[in-house]
């Protein structure tokens, strides 16, 4: 009898998916059950042509999808989760009010795989610039972030009708300890998008680097740029 149960429950699933959703087939049962339960699913995708969003779902999503692409990235992740649209009518502002507080990022707990240990995901945080434009606007910030250094990060954030899309990007070189390059200038990125489904939110993250894939490198590279995209994504789901 239960096994009936869960086979229902995963053909609804898979039904209410199929009907008009903003996702692809790249999402398996297992993840969409994951979803329907209101839980934060993380997918190392690596490539865009994974990737489990649908084109034109919105304008802001579109112009998400083409900077990804345009970024060629070889390590990719996204990050996702439902919220329901009663009692967080306001979500839209809130988020958009936390993304604005560059200087509140400082001291996101990181867990490091390799030390098995908890970091900062970022020692600080501050606002070089800021350019303010009608539902867009512009921040130029440096974020420290060991063992790389300095990141100078560029921020769009744009403001739509029930959406709210960030995207940043370095535009400073990575160095580890200072000792040998990671990523060049422009190469990774992070993005949080947020838009309506009906009687719910979707939060929607994805951040990727264009790094090559070297053998010897690419453990290290996942486990030290990957874990900390999933990281702020899945801090800044967390405060709603």
């Amino acid at each position: 009898m239960k096994k009936i149960f869960i086979v229902l429950l995963n053909i609804f699933v898979c039904s209410s998916f199929l009907m008009a959703s903003p996702f692809n087939q790249k999402l398996t049962d297992e993840e969409k059950i994951k979803l329907e339960k209101g839980e934060v699913l993380i997918r190392n995708i690596a490539y865009p042509k994974n990737i489990c969003l649908n084109d034109n779902v919105s304008t802001l999503a579109d112009q998400l999808l083409s900077k990804i692409i345009n970024l060629k990235p070889k390590y990719l992740a996204e990050v996702i989760q439902f919220k329901t649209y009663e009692g967080n009518e306001d979500l839209p502002q809130r988020l958009e009010e936390l993304l604005n507080n560059i200087p509140s990022y400082a001291g996101i707990p990181y867990f490091s795989e390799r030390k098995q240990k908890w970091y900062d995901l970022y020692s600080s945080a501050t606002i070089v610039e800021k350019i303010e434009k009608e539902n867009f606007s512009i921040i130029k910030a440096d974020i420290e972030m060991e063992p790389f250094g300095i990141m100078n990060q560029e921020i769009e954030l744009y403001n739509q009708e029930e959406s709210i899309l960030y995207s940043a990007k370095n535009t400073n070189k990575l160095r580890y300890h200072d000792k040998f390059d990671c990523v060049w200038p422009e190469k990774m990125s992070i993005n949080i998008l947020l838009f309506r489904d009906g009687d719910k939110w979707i939060l929607y993250g994805i951040g990727g680097v264009n790094a090559p894939r070297i053998p010897f490198f690419i453990e290290r590279i996942e486990v030290s740029f990957i874990n900390r995209i999933t990281t702020f994504c899945n801090f800044i789901f967390n405060k709603f």
